[in-house]
């Protein structure tokens, strides 16, 4: 961990124990992994040796890293805002121009991806993680015992992000990450060279080419007989205009060869 995270929650704690007197306060400055003892004073506060000043503004929903001079939000704009949030259960969800990527509401989003990774196996296979956003389906497959996993991320933004989060599994080992844009990446993929397939792909407006035929007929190619595929889909739109992405979504991965089934907000499908 490079420096301290700082949550609305956690500041506040801070700035209570100070104004109460207290010398020292044990808590969370890597968003819910470990716990340290941080000393607390009028004017800063000290951890590892070394003062940090307090915020002067603390927003809600909203992780600030040390940058080596000072607190900054979580976040970068460069063709959108790409911004690490918060969440109740420790592990942080990120958002794109305000929208949530990953749900959180009743769930922890690391425990989400633990019980989706569970669909596919992972143990000892060779794994295709086509969005790997902050890349909990890459953690929970190693943890998993997954022999490889490639994974890619378009937005290098988000990968930013994950060089703060402390959730986010680093590169090396049997993970591999690249910066690219699976659509053009799987094309140069050999037939049959993956076990498994994760696709969390960003909502159907944001990337409408991860839905499409085309790239499902992919999916397919680098992908073994007999093996498996989970596809989140959520359920957007539904409400507004009664679309049914996941049954939509069902019937493409059919086309392609798959067989399939919904499962919980996701699609689990097996090629024939």
């Amino acid at each position: 961990m490079k420096g301290p995270l700082l949550t609305l929650e956690v500041h506040e704690a801070l700035r209570a124990a100070a104004k109460a007197g207290a010398p020292t306060l044990e808590c969370s400055l890597d968003l819910g992994r470990s716990k340290s003892v941080v000393e607390v004073g009028p004017e800063d506060w000290t951890w590892r040796g070394k003062q940090y000043p307090w915020l002067v503004t603390c927003k809600d929903r909203t992780v600030y890293y040390w940058d080596g001079e000072k607190f900054e939000p979580a976040q970068r704009y460069t063709n959108a805002l790409v911004k690490l949030v918060p969440t109740k259960w420790g592990p942080p969800t990120f958002e794109i121009d305000g929208i949530k990527m990953l749900p959180t509401e009743h769930v922890s989003p690391y425990a989400d991806a633990e019980r989706k990774v569970g669909l596919i196996q992972p143990r000892g296979k060779a794994i295709l993680d086509t969005c790997g956003g902050l890349g909990y389906f890459a953690a929970c497959c190693l943890e998993q015992k997954a022999k490889s996993v490639l994974s890619f991320e378009k937005n290098a933004d988000v990968l930013w992000l994950r060089s703060i989060n402390p959730w986010s599994p680093e590169a090396g080992g049997a993970l591999t990450l690249k910066h690219g844009d699976i659509v053009e990446e799987i094309a140069r993929m050999p037939d049959a060279s993956f076990d498994a397939v994760l696709h969390d792909p960003p909502r159907f407006g944001i990337a409408g080419e991860l839905y499409s035929q085309a790239f499902y007929d992919q999916l397919a190619r680098v992908l073994k007989r007999k093996c498996r595929l989970f596809h989140y889909t959520g359920t957007p739109n539904k409400l507004t205009t009664g679309r049914d992405v996941p049954n939509e979504v069902a019937k493409r991965l059919r086309k392609a060869g798959f067989a399939t089934e919904l499962n919980g907000d996701g699609v689990l499908a097996m090629k024939s």
